[in-house]
């Protein structure tokens, strides 16, 4: 299976056996803003999440949430932020694009308010960085002694298709959790449902202390980081953020007769009968691949809407009511 096979095949297991929302390829860094990319993040919902969940299908921006805008009486936006004009004036007019934000003008000049009060709405957070081959293991280890030390999210675990071995759980963190990912090739329509079989429970992390990222390696010293619990929960803040807004669908399937509906797990993954595999169709996928099969209609009959999916399977809610007040008048002003 390729990494990114790999990497779809077990979102799609974990959604369809939980209630968490799932999502890839998120940064997870604080301190260095895109050092570390997890592969995969599950946010467990909290007390508030059918609140949020009710504003926006969007990702909020960050500077919105901490402005100093509240659903009562509406601010003159400029005064609301504390941030440079640019990035202000950017996420105001994203928060008021997805539903967070309300826009009323006064002589010409824009104020708002927040539609509703933003909720407390995420629980734990774990990430999960991917590695189906541990015989070519890159930069693991030290991807997971970050998340580790950093501690940004809950729990962090390692899922393979490898054999793992006494070695192998050596060489990673003991607060990291190791899954052993295969086939159970006696079910499934394309090549086998997904088993997950737990090597190693992952500890929990301490996410209301201070953390260390590091930040530069060289001979006989690292540069590092100590981000403090403030930050931290600021950065989780945007990574929960980010992971309701994103998920981990990829585009639809490709205009080729050779790729199909992967549906053993309930989700829609495109699988390649030429290459044998789910496939990333956006980078594998044109006429100069050799088991291309141009067609007018590759997949008839076939209804293929992600958003719709990712609604139906998941807490995730595609096309919200929101929350926003309808003031006489006011819309002549928008």
């Amino acid at each position: 299976m390729s990494e990114f096979a790999f990497e779809l095949e077990l979102c799609a297991h974990l959604e369809a056996r939980s209630d968490d929302v799932v999502a890839r390829q998120l940064g997870a860094s604080v301190a260095d803003p895109g050092g570390r990319i997890l592969d995969v993040v599950c946010l467990e919902p909290g007390p508030g999440f059918d609140d949020r969940a009710a504003i926006t299908s969007e990702t909020i921006p960050d500077a919105a949430i901490e402005a100093d805008v509240g659903a009562g009486r509406a601010r003159y936006w400029k005064d609301a932020f504390d941030c440079h004009p640019d990035r202000a004036r950017r996420a105001m007019e994203r928060a008021c694009e997805i539903g967070f934000f309300e826009r009323e003008y006064r002589n010409g000049r824009a104020y708002v308010r927040q539609v509703a009060r933003y909720p407390d709405w995420y629980g734990r957070l774990v990430g999960i960085e991917n590695k189906p081959d541990l015989g070519r293991p890159g930069d693991l280890e030290a991807q997971l002694r970050t998340d580790a030390s950093l501690g940004l999210v809950d729990e962090v675990v390692l899922a393979t298709e490898s054999y793992v071995t006494r070695a192998h759980l050596h060489r990673i963190p003991n607060e990291v959790g190791v899954w052993r990912v295969h086939r159970d090739e006696t079910t499934g329509s394309t090549g086998g449902a997904l088993e997950v079989e737990v090597i190693r429970e992952p500890e929990p992390l301490s996410v209301d202390e201070p953390g260390i990222e590091p930040l530069e390696y060289h001979p006989g010293r690292t540069e590092i980081a100590v981000v403090d619990p403030v930050e931290k929960e600021r950065a989780r803040r945007r990574l929960a953020e980010r992971a309701y807004g994103k998920g981990w669908r990829t585009d639809g399937l490709p205009e080729c007769g050779a790729c199909r509906v992967d549906d053993s797990s309930g989700a829609t993954l495109p699988y390649c009968s030429w290459k044998g595999r789910v496939v990333d169709a956006s980078a594998e996928c044109a006429p100069s691949c050799g088991g291309y099969e141009p067609t007018v209609d590759p997949h008839p009959g076939e209804e293929i809407d992600l958003e719709a999916e990712r609604d139906r399977r998941t807490p995730w809610v595609a096309d919200p009511d929101g929350r926003r007040r309808r003031q006489s008048g006011l819309d002549r002003f928008g």
